[in-house]
């Protein structure tokens, strides 16, 4: 059964709204790279919102073009800009910021900011998405899109195998041995634990990492620390849960397909991003719950997903317009509506004080998990040539996963490779 959604006003009547006060000779026209397929349902929320926004803001108009996943917004909107027709907003990955600047394609936030108030606006979203935003004390990237990785647990599998099905695992040791259980338990019907190994490796590696008490870069985005031990003490528990453990299959698992895998139970447990909690929440037809990922040494998640950014090359009146509709989207009521609607996160304390998000999590209580992990959270792994090291991590977790080198085998080349990159970034 489909959630009712929190955005009230439809396109249409929004549209025949704005199309009733705007003067087009006055208004400011903005375009909006954004980081979804055409079609899916995340379009129909963020056309309803633009079309709420231009009905408020008649002046204004917004055009959405949905450019698929985050890489290939980031490589549409850059080509965009070397074209001369640069669009005047993005969603992109936060941990884009070190490719944007270093083409000098974005403006900071704080050199728009005129008032007071709009300083209270900037300062008001949480620190710990803020991190991967921010260099030398400027902000460039505002939080939206954002997420932590999350547990989530099939509570009807744990109590099938004799497990608590209300107690996740605590820590590495209690997420094989439940898992385990579970892959017995089911006579090898299903998989106790599931971690994408595609699409974000990297991301799932840096969990593991930091569980361990271990932070993959520098603040600077100059070094990575790929091969240090606590790193390949970390991928060593991700392989063993399929080599020793036989709670995870063999190989890779597919970053787009584990959703479907864990609501047809094919496995009871999956490390994902909480942005899928309200796809979960619609389509399982069985109890799960949905917990901060299990720690070694400490908790942790790094945060992940897509900031606002607003282009250089936009005129002032484009770049004042641009920060209206950013300031709009993130305001504390939208902000609550849009964690309701997909998962995603609030992403400032205000947003879990409005009375709709206070409601939805006293009703689900999993909406506040990845809010909550926050507090062992930290930045996503962002460096100089950021494609290129994430690449050369990504290929090192897989090679591990797949048995092609051992961890430190494969980490030793990776950091290899990113020591070659980022040596003329050395300070």
């Amino acid at each position: 059964m489909r959630l009712l959604t929190p955005f009230t006003m439809t396109a249409l009547a929004a549209s025949l709204l704005s199309a009733a006060h705007v003067n087009a000779a006055d208004s400011v026209d903005l375009t909006m790279y954004y980081p979804v397929s055409v079609g899916g349902a995340l379009t129909e929320v963020v056309d309803n919102l633009v079309a709420e926004f231009e009905a408020e803001y008649p002046d204004i108009n917004v055009e959405a073009i949905y450019a698929g996943n985050y890489d290939d917004t980031r490589v549409r909107a850059m080509s965009a800009m070397e074209a001369g027709d640069t669009p005047q907003l993005s969603v992109m990955f936060s941990i884009d910021l070190y490719e944007l600047l270093e083409q000098n394609a974005i403006v900071a936030f704080d050199d728009l900011v005129e008032t007071e108030e709009e300083q209270e606006w900037l300062d008001s979203f949480y620190p710990g998405l803020m991190e991967n935003g921010q260099l030398e004390g400027k902000t460039y990237g505002i939080p939206f899109q954002r997420s932590t990785i999350v547990l989530f647990w099939n509570k009807d599998a744990f109590e099938a195998a004799g497990l608590d099905p209300e107690t996740p695992p605590e820590n590495w040791a209690e997420m094989a041995e439940m898992a385990a259980t579970v892959r017995e338990a089911s006579n090898g019907e299903q998989w106790g634990v599931m971690v994408p190994s595609t699409g974000y490796p990297y991301w799932m590696f840096q969990a593991f990492a930091y569980q361990n008490g271990h932070r993959l870069m520098s603040e600077d985005g100059t070094e990575v620390y790929f091969d240090d031990p606590a790193a390949v003490e970390a991928l060593e528990y991700w392989v063993s849960l399929a080599s020793e453990h036989n709670a995870m299959p063999d190989g890779t698992i597919e970053w787009g397909t584990l959703r479907q895998n864990f609501i047809e139970q094919s496995t009871a447990m999956m490390w994902h991003t909480t942005g899928n909690l309200t796809a979960v929440r619609s389509e399982a037809d069985f109890d799960f719950g949905v917990a901060m990922l299990p720690m070694n040494t400490q908790r942790g998640s790094p945060t992940g997903g897509g900031n606002f950014y607003i282009f250089e090359d936009a005129s002032k009146e484009e770049q004042r317009a641009a920060m209206t509709f950013v300031r709009w989207m993130t305001a504390p009521e939208r902000a609550a509506a849009w964690s309701i609607e997909t998962g995603y996160m609030g992403v400032s304390p205000a947003a879990y004080e409005t009375d709709a998000l206070q409601r939805y999590v006293e009703e689900f209580p999993p909406a506040a998990v990845a809010r909550d992990q926050l507090e062992h959270g930290t930045a996503e792994l962002s460096s100089y040539q950021g494609g290129r090291i994430r690449r050369a991590l990504d290929n090192a977790v897989q090679a591990a996963l797949t048995g092609q080198m051992t961890p430190q085998e494969a980490l030793s080349q990776a950091q290899q490779e990113a020591d070659g990159v980022l040596r003329r970034y050395a300070r």
